[in-house]
């Protein structure tokens, strides 16, 4: 009974394929292997499967591992004409592919177009499309802002966007790294409803800021981090413990570009991974965390 009371409280953490080299199956073996029960995925694990999609569904299916959620869905929101038309097609596409994953959570990254427009309605207008395809499959949106987004490039921004559209399956996506590269003050997360977020993606890197748009997008696809390896571990803890106490109870995703890792065996990629999510949760949350074959609980203070 103690033990069941002890899983009750454990604080969900997984991994994306993102950090791994090599077939979608082994990835998958890597992943629950280190102990997570869950993982991220991306479009290009299910369509790159030598053996097709419904192949691809069926390996992680057979893996036994919660799918966190499926991304990610780009430059959709501002577009207008045949653009919008054209991005209706891709958003319906990759609906389905997370439908059949059985995943409940669509990623969508703030549109970095050059051809978005900065209106608010016409952003609301599309952010509530996407979600009303998306409600029909019972999936959630989670829009997330990307640091170097056109219009859209902080989370308070992106938060009054989801305000705005108003939709009930409509919600946040936070990722560290992006509120790192921003500077953006925790102070930016007040009043954003801790129900309406539904996910949250942690990685650091190894330099204090990047001081160009440039600089911070090739440190997001090439050089980030696992929770706990790079420089700003404070800032990644007071975010953690600030979601905490804001009641979010949610996610929490490794998602980690790191073209070193990707020539690394999966068992050690998986192990520092794991290694992060021990430290968040033991030292950090101070939850209970499941290990392979047993359970450790850091003891309250």
């Amino acid at each position: 009974m103690r033990a069941q009371a002890m899983q009750r409280n454990v604080a969900d953490f997984g991994m994306d394929t993102i950090s791994l080299a090599g077939p979608l199956e082994a990835k998958l073996a890597a992943v629950k292997a280190a102990g997570f029960g869950q993982i991220m995925l991306a479009a290009r694990d299910l369509v790159g499967h030598p053996e097709g999609i419904d192949a691809a569904v069926q390996a992680v299916r057979s893996s036994g591992l919660r799918v966190t959620g499926f991304q990610v869905l780009r430059d959709f929101e501002g577009l207008s004409g045949h653009l919008h038309s054209y991005k209706l097609g891709i958003a319906q596409q990759m609906i389905l592919m997370a439908r059949a994953l059985g995943t409940r959570v669509l990623l969508a990254c703030s549109s970095t177009s050059l051809h978005a427009t900065d209106d608010p309605e016409a952003i609301a207008r599309d952010l509530r499309k996407l979600a009303m395809l998306a409600l029909p499959h019972g999936i959630r949106i989670a829009f997330e802002g990307l640091s170097w987004g056109r219009h859209i490039n902080e989370v308070h921004q992106a938060w009054a966007a989801v305000q705005r559209a108003d939709c009930p399956n409509l919600g946040l996506a936070i990722d560290s790294y992006h509120q790192f590269a921003t500077s953006t003050p925790l102070e930016a997360l007040e009043g954003v409803d801790p129900e309406r977020i539904y996910l949250v993606q942690l990685s650091d890197f190894m330099w204090q800021e990047t001081r160009t748009v440039q600089e911070r997008i090739d440190t997001a696809r090439h050089f980030r981090v696992f929770p706990g390896e790079g420089v700003h571990s404070q800032a990644l803890v007071d975010l953690v413990r600030k979601l905490d106490g804001m009641g979010y109870r949610g996610d929490y995703s490794f998602e980690v570009f790191n073209d070193d890792y990707q020539q690394l065996p999966l068992p050690y990629v998986a192990g520092r991974a794991w290694n992060s999510a021990v430290w968040l949760a033991e030292g950090v949350l101070q939850r209970a965390v499941p290990l392979p074959g047993h359970l450790r609980l850091r003891d309250r203070a």
